[in-house]
């Protein structure tokens, strides 16, 4: 069984309108949410065994701090330059190159592919938007990665910060 945890960054900055979008940061509320976020999962039992992120500064600063929580070490999180404002089908790329010793990976990229993506992998719920710092989890009756996109999947749950129940 396979858990892949797609995160989306947290509330990045527009102070700076002459900021390269890349190079966006978190604002105050991004810093709070995702801490709160990771907290969250820890309480559903979930640590991710792998952590990947888009190398744009607000998905890898969101990761860090999650990272934080779950005493993944901040070194090991991988950058994966294409998940930079990528399409859905650019995550089953990534996805299909995950070592199949990890059983749980979180994945931290952008809209709209991320959207877009969760809902590609299930037809029990369809969501319009990844809010920042929103979480969708899902589970994969599979062994291997490279065969995550046929395998049978559960969704697990959807939850963000500003949600009162996750779905």
């Amino acid at each position: 069984m396979k858990t892949l945890l797609l995160i989306r960054h947290a509330k990045s900055s527009w102070n700076d309108p002459d900021q390269d979008d890349f190079d966006r940061p978190l604002n105050k509320r991004g810093k709070q949410n995702a801490p709160e976020m990771a907290i969250r999962l820890l309480g559903r039992g979930l640590s991710p065994e792998l952590v990947i992120s888009s190398p744009a500064k607000r998905a890898r600063s969101t990761a860090r701090i999650m990272a934080k929580e779950w005493n993944y070490p901040r070194e090991a999180i991988l950058l994966e330059e294409e998940l930079y404002l990528c399409y859905a089908s650019t995550f089953l790329k990534v996805i299909t190159r995950i070592d199949d010793d990890f059983s749980t990976v979180a994945i931290f990229a952008h809209n709209p592919g991320i959207t877009d993506f969760a809902n590609y992998l299930t037809e029990e719920i369809r969501i319009d938007n990844v809010p920042t710092a929103g979480v969708f989890a899902i589970s994969a009756n599979t062994e291997k990665w490279e065969d995550f996109d046929r395998a049978d999947k559960k969704f697990l749950f959807f939850d963000y910060p500003k949600s009162e129940e996750a779905i």
